[in-house]
């Protein structure tokens, strides 16, 4: 049971990093030279990409959506692109919240479905003309995506976790890092520091020095009251799930037990069914993530298991008020001057 972000790359640089070393340099050449060079394709609407400088979770999906409320507000129809983790669909596909399994459109994409279309696939420009075509959609937020380069991006909003960082700062495979953090740069519009922490100073110091805005957000429970006084067995796979767990205690919930499983993990029956027991061997609520609970409910879990599980949904929350609407007419000014270009 291995996570792909292997917990060495978020410690102090090792005999490990040292070794990979060569490897990381050349993977960096290469995909900085992939970043500069790639042709972008350009699409018939606005595109604002949500995307990271490393592999694991930092807060990109709850980002997304609430950019999309505020899309919504602001009388636009966002439609959402992504690639779908473990997606097995060879031609662009708009998922269906209802029955489309997770094994087959990720979970992530699940989630978004909630809140607009969602299209999965790995030709992102594809994507986006189904979206335009087909749904009416005049504005597109890629989830993810930042550093394939297949797709023009009108604006690049690049989050960093507060308490994780960019790890080492090695790349991959030394470290998290997806590119130098130079040539991520480059394309970066707007760097947003999620949470608390110290860990993503020294990156936000280099984003501001590169004159890149600085944007300020956490998540918060969108259902805490469910949560204030109860004990838990509180289980994630996500990429950081003691994150999640941290939240459940921030919700009033107290974690006597949990499970840590990788990111984007299916569970085996045997092991729901072990969850279930220990819950009730020692008296306590089942709780997961809305990630975990969309891989589940969209999957082949027992109906006991779902009627026992409970549910801590998150919701990004903006320092300032207008930064949303700030990042979407910035993004809309971009691609006005593209459409006047040409």
């Amino acid at each position: 049971m291995t996570s792909e972000a292997p917990p060495f790359w978020w410690e102090r640089p090792d005999w490990r990093v040292f070794a990979l070393s060569p490897a990381s340099a050349v993977y960096g050449l290469v995909a900085g030279r992939r970043m500069r060079r790639a042709p972008r394709e350009k699409v018939e609407a606005p595109v604002l990409c949500v995307g990271n400088l490393t592999v694991g979770g930092s807060g990109k999906t709850p980002v997304a959506i609430a950019l999309a409320k505020q899309a919504r507000h602001m009388q636009l129809t966002p439609g959402f692109l992504s690639r779908g983790h473990g997606g097995s669909f060879a031609k662009p596909h708009v998922v269906d919240a209802h029955h489309d399994a997770a094994k087959h459109v990720g979970d992530e994409p699940l989630l978004l479905a909630e809140h607009a279309p969602v299209a999965v696939t790995a030709n992102r420009a594809a994507g986006a003309k189904l979206l335009i075509e087909e749904h009416g959609c005049d504005f597109l937020i890629m989830d993810d995506g930042f550093q394939s380069a297949r797709i023009h991006i009108d604006y690049a909003l690049v989050v960093v976790d507060a308490r994780f960082g960019i790890g080492n700062g090695r790349v991959i495979p030394g470290g998290p890092l997806r590119a130098r953090v130079v040539d991520q740069l480059v394309f970066t519009s707007g760097l947003l520091k999620m949470g608390e922490g110290a860990a993503a100073d020294g990156v936000v110091r280099q984003a501001a020095r590169a004159g890149r805005p600085i944007f300020l957000a956490h998540v918060e429970p969108a259902n805490s009251s469910r949560f204030a006084g109860g004990r838990f067995l509180a289980f994630a796979g996500i990429g950081h799930p003691e994150k999640f767990f941290d939240t459940v205690r921030g919700a009033g919930g107290e974690v006597a037990l949990s499970r840590a499983f990788p990111d984007h993990y299916f569970y085996a029956q045997d092991e729901l069914a072990d969850l279930l027991a220990l819950a009730r061997q020692e008296g306590l609520r089942l709780v997961t993530t809305a990630k975990d609970a969309a891989r589940l409910r969209h999957g082949e879990t027992p109906a006991g298991f779902l009627a026992q599980l409970d549910v801590l949904d998150i919701e990004a929350v903006f320092e300032l008020d207008h930064v949303p609407e700030r990042i979407i007419d910035e993004t809309l000014d971009a691609w006005r001057l593209r459409k006047m270009r040409g």
